[in-house]
């Protein structure tokens, strides 16, 4: 039976539901007039990317702008810190990374990170983040949480996500715990393909959920659903468009297996393979509305009027059709509206005031340095091989990383070099290696690498230059395994720009870092 067509009013309604519950990007450091006529409309919500972001300044008259238009808005931008920033996306970030966080391990010191981060994006008028990532980093050959996950410990994970959320929400900035339920059981990134986690529900609730109950009882005010499939749940639907992973198990009460989540649910991004490539945006998106998820995430990729319009006229299409219930829609969008009432800093605390070096504190303290060989700091200009995997999509090749400009700060004319997986395929190996210590004439080596243990041609090029020259000091800037042999080790637990400075400092001796 076709249902009734809504009326004048209602149809008005549910149109206006319909860009609520939308979290659109667009191009460029201004306002598009498209932009700004869908908030008069009835859009809610905006998602900033590197993209948007050329300074402080810029973004605050930017958000400024946006709010001019309407005044209770949801501007969101996801900023971890450390390898995925984008407030400082062309220059690296103040702030180390999950995984360095996880490393010192000081919920305190994630606390005052958080705050401070938080701090910094209130000033500039964001009032949600799509931080942190709760995954618990249980495979090593995950390629695209690593070290955005504080660690492989589901209770050392739990306790600095907690901490991260009070400190960030201290702040008047909303945290988007994410990905639901877990994302670090996979060794398949969602932006390229759906990933399968085959673990049981008993391994789930002891492992993957274990950071995300933290996350609900310390207060978080949002949390990103992944684009998993968790058969243990769902043998059908990712998480995002599954209502046994939304409605049963995010949303249900402790009493009945839940996590008793009642804030709003975001999708991870709809233009994500895992989505796009299975069930299409539209039709995607209107399932994860009827699964039980409040707002729609778009706009990494797709980010113009024609995606908003899209989204919307699906969504309106739904309700009339009878695929998604009206009342569901309106209760996503009731929602949104909520957030969105809460401008930035709104509840801030009064803790402590700012606190602009406690990145490069954090960075510091996070360094492991293994010594394995006879080793001088570094006195002179120095030659830096700098091994570059693909970048992942999360992290963007926006950012730099490596430690030559921090290195060369401190040691005027030293050079760098830098080797590709693409490189690595087309030369053949000891003849990559030659070059650099062809190049090198003789000045002391550093050697960057990052996720070593996931790229055999760079732990192939490592091994080759270590064993011509064993003083080569080794920066690992991932996820760090067994140190090789070499004369010094240094693990960063990160990519930002202040675990670099960190490096650098201990390459050339400066600082008290402890040596393991």
């Amino acid at each position: 039976m076709t249902p009734p067509a809504p009326s004048a009013r209602s149809a008005g309604t549910v149109t206006r539901d319909a860009l609520a519950v939308l979290q659109p990007g667009f191009t460029g450091t201004t306002a598009p007039d498209w932009l700004l006529r869908r908030l008069g409309e009835g859009l809610v919500s905006v998602g900033l990317f590197g993209r948007n972001v050329a300074d402080p300044a810029q973004l605050a008259a930017l958000t400024g702008r946006l709010r001019a238009e309407r005044g209770e808005l949801l501007v969101a931008i996801d900023e971890e810190g450390g390898d995925v920033t984008r407030l400082e996306v062309r220059g690296g970030s103040s702030f180390p990374g999950n995984h360095a966080l996880g490393a010192v391990d000081d919920p305190a010191l994630t606390r005052a990170v958080a705050r401070e981060l938080g701090r910094r994006l209130a000033d500039c008028g964001i009032n949600l983040n799509w931080a942190p990532s709760a995954d618990v980093n249980s495979d090593p050959a995950n390629p695209v949480i690593g070290v955005r996950s504080f660690g492989a410990d589901p209770q050392l994970v739990a306790r600095h996500t907690a901490a991260y959320v009070e400190g960030l929400q201290s702040a008047g900035v909303a945290a988007c715990t994410k990905h639901f339920p877990g994302h670090g059981d996979t060794a398949v990134d969602s932006h390229h393909d759906l990933p399968r986690i085959t673990a049981d529900l008993p391994t789930l609730r002891a492992r993957e959920l274990v950071p995300f109950r933290a996350a609900v009882a310390a207060g978080t005010r949002a949390v990103m659903s992944a684009h998993i499939l968790l058969p243990a749940l769902d043998s059908e639907h990712p998480a995002t468009l599954s209502p046994a992973a939304l409605h049963g198990l995010l949303r249900a009460p402790a009493a009945e297996g839940g996590l008793g989540f009642d804030g709003l649910i975001v999708t991870d991004g709809m233009e994500m393979r895992a989505i796009a490539a299975t069930y299409g945006i539209e039709r995607g998106s209107v399932l994860a509305l009827a699964a039980g998820a409040d707002a729609i995430c778009v706009g990494g990729g797709l980010a113009d009027e024609d995606i908003v319009l899209r989204l919307r006229d699906a969504l309106v299409r739904a309700v009339r059709d009878g695929e998604l219930p009206e009342q569901r829609l309106a209760d996503a969008a009731a929602r949104v509206r909520a957030l969105a009432g809460r401008p930035p800093g709104a509840d801030a605390g009064e803790g402590a005031g700012p606190a602009p070096g406690i990145g490069l504190t954090a960075a510091r303290r996070a360094l492991r340095l293994t010594v394995t060989g006879p080793y001088e700091p570094l006195a002179g200009p120095a030659y830096v091989a700098a091994f570059t995997p693909l970048a992942n999509i999360a992290v963007g090749d926006e950012t730099p990383w490596g430690v030559a400009a921090e290195l060369a700060r401190l040691l005027p004319g030293t050079e760098t070099a830098t080797r590709t997986a693409e490189a690595a395929a087309a030369a053949d190996p000891a003849a990559l290696v030659d070059g650099l210590l062809t190049a090198a004439a003789g000045r002391r080596l550093v050697a960057v690498v990052r996720d070593v243990h996931r790229h055999p041609w760079m732990a192939d090029a490592l091994h080759r230059l270590l064993a011509a020259r064993p003083d080569t000091a080794v920066v690992e800037m991932g996820v760090p395994q067994a140190p090789p042999r070499g004369a010094l080790h240094i693990a960063t637990h990160g990519a930002a720009r202040v675990c670099a400075q960190a490096a650098a400092e201990a390459l050339t001796g400066r600082g008290p870092f402890p040596v393991e």
